[in-house]
């Protein structure tokens, strides 16, 4: 577990000092109660007059929770506030992801044998997966930037946050006669990748690559940039039949595909029939910047302790009431058939003395 303390904006000065002056002005109050209650301890505590130990933690605990309690609202009125909202915020240069998409736009990704029922387009079928992947991504935090391979690569969008861009670009958009015409060459879109990728943070982007495969080199596998810390190889197409197209039966490559993922240490998914899993997108995710570890900030620390301070006050009347003293005012022990007969003696000794002088009145 690692902790990230922030403490870009508060003083802590301040922040001790509040909770010094609500310490020492609770302690006044609550020697001042003391002495109050220790002109009826009898009342309060029984004829012991001693308080039980959960009586006696009871003002150490409140001089505490108050201190704790005004410190940590101090924190919270100087701390910066967080936006919730997906499309909010503006993201500091520490915290920005990336998203690298590597999209296969060679014309085999125009044949109409992807989805569920092998009736619509490899690219339709791209686009509904990485549009059900960034819907379940917080989009505000993230950078896309898309590349197009076919028989070369290069970069049709660069560290965009608008998810419409990158809609218009996966919406069947033929891109394929921007190159020359040939074999697809997945290995230039890594190569692209990688370039582009330099230049980032230490794994802040995850590379999604959506093809139908090819055949690759058994060799030569492009080497990744630390800023990208996993793969993720998208297939797309039917993996068992086939489409003709120029002269060639295409169809999804799944053995290729596993390969490569194999080869840059990532993962297959074959996404002609599913979307990615919720696990498998927070195991991207959670793997970017070691994201799984805990990240406290100031804030966040001031909101724990406020809760623990409010929740001692709050149970401080309840230890009182059910464990302030062991002694309880007006409990008798149950009575035993003796002393039943006692009180029926007692009771006729009582009318019979009493005879006399009711006759001679």
């Amino acid at each position: 577990m690692v902790t990230e303390l922030t403490e870009s904006v508060i003083r802590w000065d301040l922040v001790a000092a509040a909770a010094g002056l609500a310490a020492v002005v609770t302690l006044l109050a609550e020697l001042l109660h003391a002495r109050r209650v220790r002109r009826i301890s009898g009342l309060a505590f029984g004829p012991s007059q001693q308080p039980s130990v959960a009586a006696r933690a009871v003002p150490a605990i409140r001089v505490l929770a108050v201190a704790g309690l005004a410190g940590s609202l101090l924190v919270l009125a100087m701390a910066e506030p967080m936006s919730h909202r997906k499309d909010g915020g503006t993201v500091s240069f520490e915290k920005l992801k990336h998203v690298l998409i590597v999209l296969d736009v060679s014309p085999s990704m125009r044949l109409e044998d992807a989805g569920q029922k092998n009736d619509v387009s490899r690219m339709k079928r791209a686009r509904d997966v990485m549009e059900s992947y960034f819907q379940r991504i917080p989009m505000s935090e993230f950078r896309v930037t898309v590349i197009a391979v076919y028989t070369d690569a290069f970069p049709v969008v660069e560290d965009t946050k608008d998810a419409a861009v990158v809609r218009n670009i996966l919406n069947d958009l033929p891109m394929h006669f921007a190159f020359v015409p040939g074999e697809t060459n997945l290995f230039a879109g890594i190569e692209k990748a990688a370039e582009v990728a330099k230049g980032w943070r230490p794994r802040s982007a995850t590379m999604v690559m959506v093809t139908d495969g090819d055949t690759v080199p058994a060799t030569g596998m492009p080497r990744l940039p630390a800023s990208i810390a996993d793969v993720l190889i998208v297939g797309i197409g039917d993996p068992q039949k086939g489409s003709f197209i120029n002269g060639k039966n295409s169809r999804q490559d799944v053995s290729t595909l596993r390969q490569i993922a194999a080869r840059l240490g990532g993962t297959y998914h074959n996404g002609n029939e599913k979307h990615l899993s919720t696990a498998l997108i927070e195991k991207l995710t959670t793997q970017m910047e070691g994201e799984s570890k805990i990240q406290l900030t100031a804030r966040e620390a001031a909101l724990i302790v406020l809760g623990i301070c409010i929740a001692f006050l709050a149970a401080i009347p309840f230890v009182l009431h059910y464990a302030g003293t062991t002694w309880q005012p007006g409990v008798r022990r149950r009575a035993s058939p003796d002393d039943f007969a006692t009180a029926r003696t007692r009771s006729a000794d009582l009318s019979s003395s009493a005879s006399p002088s009711t006759a001679q009145g």
